[in-house]
């Protein structure tokens, strides 16, 4: 396990999952639909549990012109500046489980701050990060 720092906050665009695990792909799919490719955009996926246990899923997305996705009136979140754990799954269209794996280890560290969600960022179509956010930085 690694950290890493965002030195800025990340505003993002999202699309609710129908549901957890089966309604991810479909949200995906609904969000690269919406917008223009462009391989400077960053793509997210953000998750964390209700209430009930059940897993809210978000997939987002990061404009590259201010506004592009204004017509869109998408749900926005923001991910924090600060520093985060994280692990890479390379290859992981070839082992999506893994980033389950990857975040069950990663939330049962005693590091991670209360109040954050579960984010993977695509970093290309090979390489996933799952990140969670770390105490040190949950109330800045």
């Amino acid at each position: 396990m690694n950290t890493t720092q965002l030195t800025e906050d990340i505003q993002v665009h999202c699309i609710t999952a129908s549901s957890f695990p089966d309604g991810v792909q479909q949200a995906h799919e609904t969000l690269h639909r919406l917008l223009p490719n462009d391989i400077h955009r960053n793509y997210f996926g953000l998750s964390w549990p209700d209430q009930d246990g059940s897993i809210i899923y978000k997939a987002a997305a990061e404009e590259v012109q201010k506004g592009e996705l204004a017509k869109h009136s998408l749900e926005t979140k923001t991910i924090s500046k600060g520093e985060y754990l994280y692990i890479d799954i390379p290859d992981f269209m070839k082992d999506i489980p893994a980033i389950g794996t990857a975040f069950q280890t990663l939330i049962h560290d005693e590091r991670i701050a209360a109040n954050g969600f579960c984010i993977e960022w695509y970093l290309n179509q090979n390489l996933c990060r799952c990140m969670v956010k770390t105490k040190e930085y949950e109330n800045k």
